[in-house]
Formats: structure tokens, sequence, C-alpha cells
């Protein structure tokens, strides 16, 4: 049973002719801390996240050929003191973990994201109450916009875009 789990437990990525195994994943300890836990082969590293916790994924978001972390929390920020869901992405920094992107807003107001063919696709409300399905790519220091999937569109649209 333990091999069982070793072998399903840990995904292999391929970095020049060196094979190195690493996983993120997080953990709950109450409804508003959250530890994000990334371990490789011979290390292990925890970042506390004390704030509710509503998505997460992972992918290789800057095109390293490093799996990152993509956690979606919601808080405040220093410019934006409306509680939002905000996005922040991870990486492996020699077995540990550091902050890649704290984002504190897309273009609109952020719902939901997920990771998909290399891109974050954003679920976001306007300010008028209409909805937008985006794409964001990595560029040399965070996300940037890439296109719009649909845009001005009702909630159930936007969502039928955004989970395709």
């Amino acid at each position: 049973m333990y091999r069982k789990r070793l072998l399903s437990f840990i995904p292999l990525i391929l970095m020049g002719s060196t094979c190195h195994a690493q996983q993120f994943r997080l953990e709950k300890k109450t409804d508003s801390l959250y530890i994000l836990v990334l371990t490789t082969d011979s290390t292990r590293d925890e970042w506390r996240l004390p704030y509710p916790v509503y998505r997460f994924c992972t992918g290789d978001v800057n095109g390293d050929g490093s799996i990152d972390a993509i956690v979606g929390v919601v808080k405040c920020t220093r410019f934006y003191k409306d509680m939002g869901h905000r996005l922040f992405i991870f990486k492996n920094k020699r077995g540990y973990v550091r902050p890649l992107w704290m984002g504190s807003k897309l273009g609109g107001i952020l719902q939901d994201f997920r990771f998909t063919d290399g891109k974050v696709r954003s679920l976001e409300a306007t300010a008028d109450g209409k909805y937008v399905v985006a794409e964001y790519s990595w560029l040399s220091f965070g996300l940037s916009f890439e296109r719009f999937l649909c845009k001005e569109v009702g909630r159930n649209k936007a969502i039928k875009i955004f989970n395709r």
C-alpha cells in the first residue's frame, strides 16, 4: 500500500537530462488558515496563507519547465480595501516555496480562475453587473491580458464559456 501511494503521489518534471520530482499541495488548518506545502525528492517547505482559499491548482505558469502553485485567496489589499478574490502564484525556488506573483487585481472583479492550455483563464464581473471571461499569460513579472473569450454577457453564459 505504501508503495502504491508513493507512485501516485509525485509528478515528474524533466529539466535538462535530470529528472526532479515535486508536488504542491494545500492543507486546510482552519477556515482562514491554509498551508501551501512543496515536497520534492529531497525537501519539504511550507508557506502560511492566513486567508480563506477558494481555488487551488497547479501548472507551469511562467514557462520555465517547473510546476507552479496557483492559489485563489479572499482578502483585501493596501490599494483595494474590499474583501475580494485575489490570485497568488508560487514557485519552487531550490526546494523552497517562493512567491512568483501576488496579484491584487486582474482586469475586473475576479470571481474564479483556472489554469488551462498554459494560460490563466478568469471569470470576472464588471461594475455594471455583466461578466467577462479572459485569458492571461505570463509576461516577465506578472500576468498579462491576452484576450477575451467573451465580454458583457450574463453570468450563466460566462460560466459556460469559462468551463470550456
